[in-house]
């Protein structure tokens, strides 16, 4: 990571499954040097082995079932929320002080990115005022009390930022195992289910949401990463190189 960084993107694949706290770790070291301007910012796409993470506004009532998983303290933001196999998780690396400063703009940006990769698989993500996260209309469920549509969650967003570069960043449910989320209250909210797009009967899989993802990338921020496709192994060495 010595020497000046160029203004490129790198995109980052992992296969298999990636161990949450070395990707921590990873994530903390590129961050820094990010933010030193001795490295190129970065998506790293990932899976991991199933365990809850809290986030700095987790309240311990909603871990239901402790024992079920492991539980990962972390300092991003948000709540609860759960990571395992058949579950795209994308760790966003960016420099948002050279995006402006602004924080919620960026978090829009996240949003608009998921809601455009559903929107290439015919599925309409939408955002809810008072929901973190990108919803799907469940119109086979039941109403909800007040008549609309019942709403499951499909994706979650959480980021932090160190002198102005993100790190942590979003999960879409591909095909996970969904009652591996009962073990805890998804970001707080109890009144919502979660699905993903296998439940929604699409037979996709992590070839073809990465694929979406990169193309609605530069949709959204106006800029194309470049694809390498690295192995977790490799990556997580580079912590200690």
């Amino acid at each position: 990571m010595e020497g000046k960084a160029c203004k490129v993107i790198e995109w980052i694949v992992s296969e298999g499954l990636t161990d949450y706290r070395q990707a921590e770790d990873w994530m903390e070291t590129r961050a820094n040097a990010i933010a030193a301007g001795r490295a190129s910012e970065c998506i790293w796409l990932v899976e991991h082995p199933p365990l809850y993470t809290a986030g700095t506004s987790a309240k311990e009532r909603d871990l239901v079932d402790p024992g079920r998983f492991p539980v990962h303290r972390t300092r991003r933001g948000g709540q609860y929320t759960y990571h395992g196999p058949g579950q795209r998780v994308v760790y966003v690396l960016l420099n948002v002080g050279e995006r402006g400063r602004d924080v919620r703009r960026f978090v829009q940006q996240l949003e608009a990115w998921v809601i455009a990769t559903l929107d290439q698989f015919n599925v309409r993500g939408e955002i809810r005022e008072g929901r973190v996260g990108v919803w799907v209309e469940r119109r086979n469920k039941p109403a909800m009390p007040d008549g609309r549509a019942a709403e499951d969650k499909i994706a979650a967003i959480g980021i932090r930022l160190r002198k102005w570069t993100s790190f942590h960043g979003l999960s879409i449910n591909v095909e996970p195992d969904l009652t591996h989320f009962e073990g805890i209250v998804p970001c707080g909210i109890s009144d919502h289910g979660v699905t993903s797009l296998v439940d929604l009967g699409l037979p996709v899989g992590f070839a073809e949401i990465d694929v979406a993802l990169h193309r609605s990338f530069s949709d959204v921020f106006g800029e194309a990463p470049a694809r390498s496709a690295i192995s977790a192994k490799h990556q997580l060495d580079d912590i200690t190189s």
